[in-house]
């Protein structure tokens, strides 16, 4: 009986002292602690789990030297799961309240892929398209020295065909039923701005067929005026 009651006093006096021994099931909270947690979880694919260690450091030990990793931590992880909506506004964030940072190439590299990662085919809207083209240009024209810009410089060539591609997917469409001019301006816009990327050949063909057709109609309008 008298064992009874020690072991009655000893789970109150834990439940009451618990959290100054243990901080739940996230282990330890130093800042460290949390962040080689975080990093245990990210490696085993647990972003969830990761992005709530990586915040909780971040939000609980703002000065630590742990914190801004973490904040990384919080947008590659939301990347890695593909929730490229959420890793932008975060790697944004991370631009917007560390703007001297050592890691702002990456960081820049890493908003360019989440547009990139959301592409769609050459028949579709292109927004992302256009968004990962501007984030690799301005990539490599603050920082043309980093190693992240030269990955960048692949991934805007493919942007540009992308763009290109879907601009001469609309040109044919407009040339497929006789509106011309409008061909003619799809086709012009490439050779302006998707200059060798592969479509040089074909785009000059159209170019001079959107011409020689819109010369036709003209020459048929003045002969029945």
């Amino acid at each position: 009986m008298k064992l009874a009651r020690i072991f009655l006093i000893v789970i109150f006096m834990f439940s009451l002292t618990g959290c100054l021994w243990w901080d739940g099931p996230s282990g330890p909270s130093t800042p460290e602690a949390l962040y080689m947690r975080g990093q245990e979880e990210y490696q085993e694919g647990d972003y969830d789990d990761a992005i709530e260690l990586f915040q909780r450091l971040a939000e609980e030990y703002p000065l630590s030297e742990y914190a801004i990793p973490a904040e990384l931590g919080v947008a590659d992880s939301y990347f890695s799961d593909k929730d490229y909506i959420s890793a932008e506004a975060n790697y944004s964030d991370f631009m917007e309240f560390h703007p001297t940072s050592e890691n702002l190439p990456y960081v820049m590299c890493q908003i360019g892929l989440c547009h990139y990662r959301q592409m769609l085919g050459i028949d579709r809207d292109q927004t992302e398209a256009h968004m990962a083209e501007k984030s690799f240009e301005k990539l490599i024209s603050r920082f043309p020295s980093s190693k992240f810009s030269f990955l960048a410089e692949k991934r805007l060539k493919e942007c540009r065909r992308k763009l290109g591609e879907h601009e001469f997917y609309v040109g044919q469409f407009y040339f497929n039923i006789e509106q011309y001019r409008a061909a003619l301006g799809r086709f012009q816009t490439i050779e302006e701005k998707y200059a060798h990327l592969g479509m040089d050949y074909k785009v000059a063909y159209f170019i001079r067929e959107a011409k020689k057709r819109l010369a036709e109609e003209e020459k048929k309008i003045k002969t029945t005026d």
